[in-house]
């Protein structure tokens, strides 16, 4: 019984991860009548892009945005490359046009837990995120128009503000079960009635 106590209760885990493993799991399995708990929606991964539509004029920008991805979540940042090429915007072939990163496990909670407690209230005029941001599928996109809410991002070394979108891909089937789920691990959603 102590072994059980202790494996649940352990410190090295990231708050975000106690808190699902705690109390998510049984809110969810109770107000949804699951009747496993491998029924009980969680999150898979993190995936966090950033569209960088000036990098066809200065190839700097791609190693710009894949270094702030990369301080920002802990984890090595890839660049992307474009699929076909569009005359009107300058852009060929496989030519990089932003950067993205894809988070799982440990750093994923540890992520969510600083976009939760630290990234998001330093946004101007915080008032909540939105819930239009689901695809239909149990996936919840937020777009993010400042990289400087970061604390890890020094304000004096960054040349231009952008912005990114950080994709939650969950293994709910319905949004209204990924909003709870997200609600539950403490998102910041606006109270709107509409």
């Amino acid at each position: 019984m102590a072994n059980i106590n202790s494996q649940k209760n352990n410190t090295n885990n990231p708050r975000v991860k106690d808190k699902y493993l705690n109390d998510v799991v049984s809110l969810l399995m109770e107000k949804f009548k699951y009747k496993s708990v491998m029924q009980v929606p969680k999150i898979t991964k993190i995936v966090i892009n950033k569209g960088i539509g000036a990098a066809v004029a200065d190839k700097k920008l791609i190693d710009v945005g894949v270094e702030e991805l990369t301080i920002i979540s802990g984890q090595k940042a890839v660049a992307t490359y474009s699929k076909k090429a569009i005359s009107n915007f300058k852009l060929r072939e496989n030519m990089p046009i932003g950067a993205k990163v894809t988070l799982r496990g440990e750093r994923m909670f540890e992520f969510m837990d600083r976009l939760i407690t630290v990234a998001l209230p330093r946004v101007r005029d915080f008032r909540g995120i939105s819930d239009k941001g689901f695809d239909g599928r149990g996936n919840y996109t937020l777009g993010v128009k400042e990289q400087i809410i970061f604390p890890e991002i020094s304000i004096d070394k960054i040349n231009k503000i952008s912005g990114m979108d950080i994709t939650f891909v969950t293994t709910a089937e319905t949004d209204e079960e990924c909003l709870e789920l997200l609600k539950a691990l403490g998102m910041p959603f606006a109270n709107q009635k509409r």
